[in-house]
């Protein structure tokens, strides 16, 4: 019998409620078939959806949330890229998996546009089909890749569900044995004697010790850490002196055993960093999902029913499908093409086009107890192997020359790929080694089937836009207990110009009308530089310098911030590991640190704002310097780059204010002298942007009314 495990569900995720057996017994009854998705089930069908509103031609809409079955064979070339696919159970020869689903359409399918949008989930997170894409009567389809959990065992989503999720088989040794491996686990920023879980970036960690015996495992707490890896103060912790178990006030230490949770005899200390490193078993096959997701976009492109005659709702309506997911769900997409999983089992193309989203790097999935969740911090996977489209050398870290399109360009099955980004990636999260390898010193050409744009001076994802001369909120830095940033959060947004994009991207998938050409920095255009101060160009900022922590300084000597770069590290975690595939399995945890990696950054301006991207009106008709780096206010990482947290540092109102504060940066009045001179600046800027193709009419009219009713030197 097949053994299937869900994904963990954290607090905000819907739990699941039925048993192994009933699904592994309608698997089990399949007829004999290529492996394939066999059976489809709709859980809940809302007919029409949204309240039953209209939109466009396609008029109303309906939702269907469900799940999908199949099987993979272990000896396709287009799954052996799975780690561990054979040690995977079989029925029939095969590894099972499900994957729930939640389909978007029209209620009449005539009036579909016929393109679907297969959106990656973030985290578990569902994602529903927005209303743009309603008007122009396109189908979504979001579906569920990630697999790992924390332990649960059930099959059926329970009623309310909103979470998109794959259920993966776990690798048995030969004789059924379990399999075990090293994991590592960090807890950071907390105090107190209450037990601490492992958080995993936001969730917990999916694995657990095999013991609870301590003296099986190591637990350290670490003073400080430099963001390429020098760690001072390590002190480790008697195994007597800590366990896992749950404890509190009421029920202090030793506590009650648990294998989830970290007490400590007297607490933990604030402001340090704790590690532990132990063995766990069953590890999830954890790429199955990414098949699983491969297979779900197949099954509704091409076929008319499942195994079982219940009819594919979508089936002959659907002519381009185009994948596209957002940060981690963008890695998975940067993934799933690098490991050929474009073509189904039958060789056809699956995707016409592709659309990684602020994702820098390839997830790490798809290795023996891998952590999807993590996001490129200290020891944290997912730069490893090529972070380019072509074949490149990687001499710098002794690999071979590969590129990710190899496999899909060997298949004949590539699809269109937009890719964009802004500041935030490069500063958080190692962006510019993919546009110029680990030598840093040659562009890497795109290919012709490949556009990047790039958003300067943007935060992750792109902030809350407008036209406002108040700072907003402070940010948190992004992760688990990483602590509040120093500088208000960067407001420069990415949602116009991502309209533009998508705009652009349909008609070249659906008609082959060529969008706009790249935009981003280039080494050849001299827009991307070393990160200093003197090469970047960044001014003499008084709330820049006044960041600088003495005891954990973040600026370099002449009070850039150069320091601020998330390093770009060569790890080695030991010989079972695959680095240009990064599959295999981590022989030991931490890894060892074999070389930082040079990496390049974009130029500024004067105000310190990034040259080289994409026309946005905001900063085109700026209001201050936007950031795609923060400052850590306090705990184990005050003073260091705010994880990949963007900040704004507003310009002065009068030449007064900026002189009495020592601010090179021309003040507001003295930029654009009154209130029409400011919308002055934000029309001619949107024009520009609606000249270049890279601001649809209607969101520019949008941005100059907002710049009309807003306060910029408006009394």
């Amino acid at each position: 019998m097949t053994s299937l495990h869900l994904p963990r569900k954290p607090p905000f995720r819907g739990s699941v409620v039925i048993g192994i057996a009933t699904a592994i017994a309608v698997l089990a009854w399949a007829p004999p078939t290529e492996a394939r998705v066999t059976r489809i089930v709709v859980d809940t069908k809302v007919s029409p959806a949204f309240g039953g509103a209209a939109f466009g031609a396609a008029g109303r809409y309906e939702t269907l949330a469900g799940r999908v079955f199949g099987e993979l064979d272990p000896n396709d070339p287009h799954n052996t890229i799975i780690n561990d696919i054979e040690l995977a159970p079989k029925t029939r020869g095969k590894v099972q998996y499900m994957a729930t689903f939640f389909l978007v359409k029209p209620v009449d399918m005539s009036k579909s546009s016929h393109l679907m949008w297969q959106d990656v989930p973030n985290r578990g997170g569902r994602i529903t089909l927005a209303a743009p894409s309603r008007r122009d009567g396109d189908v979504g389809l979001s579906s569920g890749w990630q697999g790992d959990n924390s332990g649960g065992t059930a099959q059926v989503p329970a009623p309310g569900n909103t979470n998109d999720y794959a259920v993966v088989p776990i690798a048995r040794n030969p004789d059924g044995s379990s399999i075990t491996g090293t994991v590592m686990g960090r807890i950071m920023n907390v105090g107190g004697i209450d037990s601490q879980p492992i958080i995993e970036h936001s969730n917990p960690i999916p694995y657990k010790p095999v013991t609870l015996d301590t003296a099986q495992a190591t637990l350290e707490s670490h003073d400080h850490e430099t963001i390429d890896g020098i760690v001072t103060g390590v002190n480790r912790i008697a195994s007597s002196d800590w366990r896992w178990a749950s404890c509190s006030a009421a029920n202090p230490f030793p506590g009650t055993p648990d294998a989830t949770q970290i007490c400590v005899k007297n607490g933990f200390l604030p402001n340090k960093l704790y590690q532990v490193v132990f063995t766990s078993k069953d590890p999830y096959v954890l790429a199955a999902g990414s098949a699983a997701f491969r297979d779900a976009a197949s099954f509704f492109r091409y076929e008319t029913q499942d195994d079982f005659g219940t009819p594919n709702p979508v089936a002959g309506q659907i002519s381009w499908v185009i994948t596209r997911g957002s940060s981690q769900s963008g890695t998975f997409v940067r993934q799933l093409i690098h490991y050929g999983f474009t073509q189904d089992e039958a060789n056809r193309q699956v995707y016409d086009g592709a659309w990684p989203i602020v994702a820098a790097r390839r997830i790490g999935l798809n290795f023996r107890f891998a952590k999807p969740d993590l996001v490129m911090k200290l020891y944290e996977a997912g730069s490893e192997g090529p972070l380019w489209w072509h074949k490149f050398p990687d001499h710098a870290r002794g690999l071979p020359p590969e590129g990710i399109l190899d496999r899909c360009e060997a298949s004949n099955s590539c699809p269109k790929i937009v890719e964009h980004f802004g500041a935030a990636e490069v500063w958080g999260q190692k962006l510019t080694t993919g546009w110029v390898g680990t030598a840093a010193n040659n562009d890497i050409p795109l290919p012709k089937n490949v556009r990047r744009y790039y958003f300067a001076s943007s935060p992750h994802g792109g902030g809350d836009g407008g036209f406002n001369v108040n700072p907003g909120t402070i940010p948190n830095c992004s992760s688990n207990n990483y602590g509040p940033g120093t500088f208000s959060s960067n407001p420069l947004p990415q949602t116009q110009t991502v309209n533009a994009i998508r705009f652009h991207f349909r008609n070249w998938v659906m008609h082959g009308t060529l969008p706009p050409e790249s935009v981003y920095p280039t080494l050849a255009k001299k827009t991307l530089v070393e990160p200093s101060k003197a090469a970047m160009g960044f001014p003499d900022i008084p709330a820049v310098l006044a960041s600088a922590n003495p005891d954990a300084p973040g600026l370099d000597a002449g009070g850039g911030p150069s320091k601020f770069v998330q390093a770009m590290m060569q790890y080695d975690w030991g010989p079972g590991l695959d680095y240009s595939e990064n599959m295999g399995f981590h022989s030991f945890e931490p890894p060892i640190v074999k070389q930082v990696i040079k990496q390049v950054v974009p130029r500024v301006d004067a105000d310190g704002n990034e040259i080289g991207g994409v026309p946005v009106v905001l900063l085109q008709a700026p209001l201050g310097t936007y950031l795609g780096w923060n400052v850590t206010a306090t705990g184990f990482h005050r003073g260091q780059v705010c994880n990949y947290q963007g900040g704004w540092i507003p310009f002065a109102k009068t030449k007064a204010e900026r002189l009495a504060n020592h601010d090179p940066r021309l003040s507001l009045a003295e930029r654009y002298v009154s209130h029409g001179g400011y919308v002055a600046a934000v029309t001619a800027a949107a024009a520009n942007a609606v000249a270049a193709g890279y601001l649809l009419q209607a969101d520019a009219d949008d941005l100059i009314t907002a710049a009309t009713a807003s306060n910029v030197l408006n009394p």
